[in-house]
């Protein structure tokens, strides 16, 4: 496994090893003393998450507030996705800034998401299927979001708004608090 940090502290680019041959192929997704040591710290994952979306869903910008917030382990298990963080930690050097990464199935990459930041995602291929780990449980009080379509964020999704297919509850998530 190799650990990449990304241009906002704490977010992780995971590469995992494949090891292939006949019969297909092996990888460990996760190897929590490995990314312990790499973040120095002690991670609780007590959930995993599985979803299926189509083409052009926008699932997102979804946290959780203290003390119900998570962090996350993100991989695709089959098909390609847009992953998009954004850095709500007001003490953060990042604070307001966004990154965006493809996730791929094909590239056998994971991305971990540390407490403190916002989370969504758009499907790029037919079908994406992807599983999330997370290290708080879910608290239905505690859930909150941004607008995708935040002008001051402005989060370059890639398709013409006019295609995403997004729920009736992220369609009315607000704008970003500065």
């Amino acid at each position: 496994m190799k650990f990449e940090r990304t241009v906002l502290k704490d977010l992780v680019i995971i590469k995992h090893n494949i090891y292939e041959d006949k019969r297909g192929f092996f990888k460990e997704r996760f190897k929590k003393n490995e990314l312990e040591t790499f973040l120095n710290q002690k991670l609780t994952f007590c959930q995993e998450n599985s979803v299926k979306s189509s083409m052009n869903v926008l699932r997102g910008l979804h946290y959780q507030k203290k003390p119900y917030a998570q962090s996350k382990l993100v991989s695709v298990n089959n098909g390609r996705i847009l992953d998009v963080c954004v850095d709500i930690r007001s003490e953060s050097k990042s604070y307001g800034e966004y990154f965006s990464y493809i996730l791929d199935s094909k590239k056998h990459e994971s991305l971990f998401v540390p407490k403190g930041f916002a989370h969504g995602y758009l499907t790029l291929s037919e079908t994406a299927h992807v599983n999330y780990m997370v290290d708080n449980y879910y608290n239905k009080e505690s859930e909150m979001g941004i607008n995708y379509n935040d002008r001051r964020l402005n989060i370059n999704w890639g398709v013409d708004d006019k295609l995403l297919i997004i729920s009736e509850k992220d369609k009315s998530l607000e704008d970003f608090k500065w």
